[in-house]
């Protein structure tokens, strides 16, 4: 067993119904990192599960007729499959109805009463069900939740409670202290500055006013809330303070929790103050991703508006799925869900890039030497580039991985897949395989080539395990070829071994060839008019035409961070309307990120988007300059989403 160990852990998900595509994500996001790390050499330990109390499933149990542990079982059955489907390979699903998990909490609620870190008191405010928050009357946008938007009602109710201020100056200073405790940096920021330094309020841990949950023991009618409940499953798993195997010693603390930015506040701040009230090590790090969006906002079960990631992989496949969500969310940031954006993946990087790649250096390998290549090989021009390419790319590949830059990760990849498809241009072996002389420098071509998928077949394999294991079969390459240690140096493909060529690794995805020639025609008959218009125009001067064709939306800036890989660049999360759009925008010369929520402002909303330092931007905003001087132009009494003409 190795002495490197590598503990992550995704959410334990709420069984209120079936997952999306936003839950997919994290866990692939984090399955591909342990797949990672076991590659390099870990010992690695994947803990994902489910967070099956609370009165929202109370009463959804009622509603459907069946006890709620009935109701649990049949929606966890269906997160179980989901895994399988997308190959997600977990090393424990835990589940806060697990016999072994409901002692250790009764154990943590107990403990912490006794050293008297909880309290009996009475709680007052509003709640709203299907979050299961509880929020103040300042709170409430229009009076209703500001999570989910639904109507909120009044609680009051006997309640413990944890002390959370008492161990607040010892948070931040760990967290100032260890900097890359909470990632990104700028989640950080938002828990210290709207969080920690305003001054925590002391956590309701108990509820009386249902009874689906852990009974606290010592105190019938109360059941252990959410919190205390949900978060130690991190360490239950593990075996603490309960009879499982005692796995505390072996991977705690944990390397990762990989979470959605909507919970990092309760792993960033409630978890870590439970963790020092129980005088236990805190885990390395915390990662909070972005959302996947729809049109219309963030995807979430509460309000309706879901993917459904087994109808995907259905209609593309697993690998195309994972490759997508993976290659789509730049780090720290959202990303955007659009089928279109599938299929373009799979047709240009999947089938054109990578596909083809395969097929024609397998086909041409067994059309000039029946499926093994030549010892005798002749380097000549553009050997070298490819070469120190292929050499230098598991290296950087291996940082992004590390930073969880997923994105920028494949990214990597498919810059050697890419480089690789050039040399097929750049030698021509086709026109090498017609002089009977030049069969040594053909040789080393398609060496080079196949050298070349059999590092690619090994950087993908984390996040596209069934594409590698295709590949393997039509590389032929053994095992001792596609480990870590063997894509160190370039030259590991072994002589001998003969490529067996099958079928395509993604078939092309086609449209339907009546809607996009309707469109290509539309596209023609605007430019077409474009033109006409624009003939008779002096120099400089446009038709009122071509500005219509410029949309103008009023936005409202909701979030916004700094550019993790470039200093002069913001990347800004704007509401227009009921649609959520990320803008990267270079003016943080001139704007502070803190400064510039909650202004409203003008975005050109039609612009074609653009990956500006990686990460994806869709529009511009409007900004008035005179020498040194930006100035953004803003709007006041219009509301987002509102035209500018």
């Amino acid at each position: 067993m190795s002495d490197k160990t590598f503990y992550i852990t995704t959410p334990i998900y709420y069984p209120s119904g079936n997952l999306h595509i936003g839950h997919t994500y994290t866990t692939v996001a984090a399955d591909t990192i342990t797949r990672f790390k076991k590659l390099k050499g870990y010992d690695t330990y994947l803990l994902t599960g489910t967070d099956e109390h609370g009165q929202k499933i109370e009463k959804a149990a009622a509603a459907a007729g069946v006890s709620p542990k009935e109701y649990v079982d049949g929606v966890v059955a269906g997160i179980k499959n989901l895994w399988d489907t997308m190959n997600i390979n977990y090393d424990q699903f835990i589940r806060t109805t697990d016999p072994e998990h409901e002692k250790t909490i009764q154990r943590i609620f107990k403990k912490l009463y006794d050293q008297g870190d909880i309290y009996k008191s009475n709680y007052e405010g509003m709640y709203c069900t299907p979050c299961e928050s509880f929020w103040t009357e300042s709170q409430l946008v229009d009076g209703n939740c500001p999570d989910c938007g639904r109507p909120v009602e009044k609680a009051s109710e006997e309640a413990y409670f944890f002390k959370m201020s008492k161990y607040a100056d010892d948070l931040l200073k760990y967290i100032e202290e260890n900097p890359d405790f909470i990632q990104p940096e700028s989640r950080k920021n938002e828990m210290i500055n709207n969080f920690i330094k305003p001054g925590l309020q002391d956590l309701c841990v108990s509820r009386t006013s249902f009874s689906w949950g852990v009974p606290v023991d010592f105190d019938p009618g109360h059941v252990v809330y959410v919190w205390i409940d949900a978060l130690p499953n991190y360490i239950s798993a593990l075996g603490y303070l309960n009879d499982k195997p005692d796995l505390m010693n072996r991977y705690w603390p944990a390397d990762v929790h990989l979470v959605g930015k909507d919970i990092i506040r309760f792993h960033t701040i409630y978890w870590p103050i439970i963790l020092m009230a129980l005088k236990l090590p805190l885990p390395k790090k915390v990662y909070g991703h972005g959302w996947i969006l729809l049109k219309g906002g963030k995807m979430s079960k509460s309000v309706g508006n879901v993917v459904d990631p087994v109808t995907l992989v259905d209609k593309y496949g697993v690998d195309a799925l994972r490759y997508h969500v993976l290659r789509e969310m730049n780090y720290g940031s959202d990303g955007v869900y659009n089928e279109d954006l599938l299929v373009s993946h799979i047709n240009s990087d999947l089938a054109n890039d990578l596909g083809n790649l395969l097929s024609r250096t397998l086909a041409m390998t067994e059309k000039y030497f029946d499926g093994i290549i030549p010892a005798e090989r002749e380097k000549g021009e553009f050997d070298d580039s490819l070469i120190e390419l292929a050499k230098k790319t598991p290296e950087v590949v291996s940082e992004y991985m590390d930073k969880l830059d997923f994105s920028r990760a494949l990214e990597e990849i498919w810059k050697l897949i890419s480089r690789s498809n050039k040399y097929i241009d750049e030698t021509q072996p086709w026109v090498l395989g017609k002089d009977p002389e030049k069969k040594g420098r053909l040789a080393q071509v398609m060496y080079n080539l196949t050298e070349c998928l059999r590092i690619v077949t090994v950087l993908i394999s984390s996040a596209m395990p069934q594409t590698a294991e295709k590949m393997t079969v039509q590389l032929n390459c053994p095992s001792d070829c596609l480990t870590w240690e063997s894509i160190q140096k370039f030259g590991g493909f072994p002589e001998g071994i003969a490529v067996k060529r099958s079928e395509a690794l993604f078939p092309r995805i086609e449209f339907n060839k009546k809607e996009e020639a309707t469109k290509e025609n539309k596209k023609t008959e605007n430019k077409k008019a474009a033109k006409e218009n624009s003939e008779a125009l002096p120099e400089g001067l446009i038709t009122i035409d071509d500005f219509a064709r410029v949309k103008l939306r009023v936005a409202e800036i909701v979030a916004c961070e700094r550019h993790p890989d470039a200093d002069r660049l913001l990347v800004l999360q704007l509401m227009v309307g009921l649609e959520k759009r990320q803008v990267v925008s270079g003016i943080a010369k001139y704007y502070k990120p803190e400064e510039l929520v909650g202004k409203t402002v003008i975005l050109v909303a039609n612009l074609k988007p653009v990956n500006l330092r990686g990460i994806e931007s869709n529009g511009m905003i409007l900004a008035a300059t005179k020498g040194k001087k930006l100035s953004l132009v803003t709007v006041e009494g219009i509301p987002s989403g509102g035209k500018v003409s």
